[in-house]
C-alpha cells in the first residue's frame, strides 16, 4: 500500500516554540525507543508513523541504540523514509542520540568526540539521510571533559550533519555549563530531553543555591521534551488491577520491573485515575496533559505499539486545562 499524506495534517496539532529558537515542535512527538526494532512487525510501525504524520506529528525521535537490536530502529525508520516520505523530509524533525553503549571496546560508549561523531556517521547511513535536525548527547560522561563532548556536538553542526544539538538527562548545573560552552562555539543548545512524569519529578527540584533544571532551561532559552511521561505504563490503567500477562513488567527483559509496580504507586495511580475519569480522560491522557500544562515544556515524547494507542494519546490534546482544585488534588496524591 502506498502512503498519501492527509492534506489537513496540520489542522489539529498545536506547535510550541522550542526555547528561544526558530523551531516549533508538536505538543506530542513520537519516540521510537520501543516497538520499532528488528523484532517488531515492520508494517505495524510503518502505519504508526503514517498516522503520526497525518495527525500533525512532525518530530520523530531516535537514538543509535534503539531497537532491539541496537541500530534497527534507525534502519527501519530509514526504510520508511525512503518508501513513504521521500519528498517530505523538509516537513520533518528527525533527532538521534549517542551516549549509551553501542559497540564493544573503549570507543563505543559515553561522550568522547570519537564516539559521538562516529556514531552520528553511522546513524546517517542507517537512516539514509544527509543530516539530522537534532543530535543529542544522550547522557553525561563523568570522565570526559564537558568541553570535548560539547565540542563534538558543535562540530556536527559546523559540518552540516546536524542542524541543532541537544542534551539528555543532564542535571541542572551541567546543563548550564554545557549551554555556555556551546554558546562560546557559536552553537545554541536547542533542547533538553529529561525523564519526567508525575512519578519522577527530579527536573522540578532545586535547592537554596541551585536552580531546578526547568528554571535553568527557561533562563537559558532551551526547550524541554520529557520522555517516559507514563513511567513505562505505571501511569496508565494497565496496572490498576495487578500485573497483566504480556505487559512490560511481566517481561524479564523489559525496562519496567515487577518490583517497580509497588503498592504505593498503584494506590496513587488509582486515585489519579479517579480524577482523570472526572475529566473525561484516561489516566495516560491526564498524565501527558499534566506535563503540557507547564509552558516550559515544548513537547512530550510518547512511545506506542499500535495506531490505536497513538490515537488515544493524541486525544490528550482535547483537554489540557486543569482547574485549581484538580491540581491541588493531584499534588496531594503525588506528595
Amino acid at each position: 500500500m502506498d502512503y498519501q499524506p492527509l492534506e489537513q495534517r496540520y489542522d489539529n496539532m498545536n506547535y510550541r516554540r522550542c526555547g528561544k529558537s526558530g523551531i516549533k515542535l508538536p505538543e506530542i512527538s513520537l519516540g521510537l525507543w520501543h516497538n520499532f526494532g528488528s523484532y517488531d512487525v515492520f508494517e505495524n510501525f510503518r502505519k504508526i508513523i503514517w498516522r503520526a504524520f497525518d495527525s500533525g506529528i512532525t518530530h520523530f525521535d531516535l537514538a543509535n541504540n534503539y531497537g532491539p537490536v541496537p541500530g534497527s530502529a534507525e534502519e527501519n525508520f530509514g526504510s520508511i523514509l525512503k518508501k513513504d516520505f521521500n519528498n517530505l523530509r523538509d516537513e520533518m524533525i528527525i533527532s538521534t542520540k549517542a551516549g549509551w553503549e553501542m559497540w564493544p571496546g573503549p570507543y563505543g560508549n559515553f561522550g568522547s568526540r570519537k564516539y559521538l561523531l562516529a556514531s552520528l556517521e553511522q546513524s546517517l547511513k542507517r537512516m539514509n539521510v544527509e543530516y539530522v535536525d537534532i543530535f543529542y548527547s544522550h547522557r553525561p560522561d563523568p570522565e570526559t571533559p564537558l568541553e570535548e563532548t560539547m565540542g563534538a556536538l558543535a562540530q556536527a553542526v559546523h559540518q552540516g550533519k546536524a542542524l541543532y544539538v541537544g542534551i539528555s538527562s543532564y542535571p541542572a548545573d551541567l546543563t548550564r555549563k554545557a549551554s555556555q560552552i556551546l554558546k562560546e562555539m557559536n552553537v545554541k543548545c536547542l533542547i533538553h530531553q529529561p525523564k519526567y512524569s508525575m512519578f519522577n519529578r527530579w527536573v522540578e527540584a532545586g535547592n537554596g543555591r541551585d536552580q531546578s533544571l526547568l528554571d535553568v532551561l527557561e533562563e537559558s532559552g532551551i526547550g524541554c521534551i520529557p520522555f517516559s511521561p507514563l513511567e513505562q505504563g505505571l501511569l496508565t490503567d494497565k496496572y490498576l488491577k495487578g500485573i497483566p500477562a504480556g505487559s512490560r513488567a511481566s517481561n524479564p527483559n523489559g525496562f519496567l520491573k515487577i518490583e517497580d509496580v509497588t503498592e504505593q504507586r498503584v494506590s496513587k495511580a488509582k486515585k489519579l485515575n479517579e480524577i482523570a475519569i472526572n475529566r473525561n480522560q484516561s489516566l495516560a491522557q491526564m498524565a501527558i496533559a499534566w506535563l503540557l500544562k507547564d509552558s516550559r515544556i515544548t513537547s512530550v515524547l510518547v512511545g506506542v505499539s499500535s495506531v490505536a494507542q497513538l490515537d488515544d494519546n493524541l486525544k490528550t490534546l482535547k483537554n489540557l486545562v486543569f482547574t485549581d482544585d484538580e491540581l491541588t488534588q493531584i499534588e496531594a496524591i503525588l506528595k
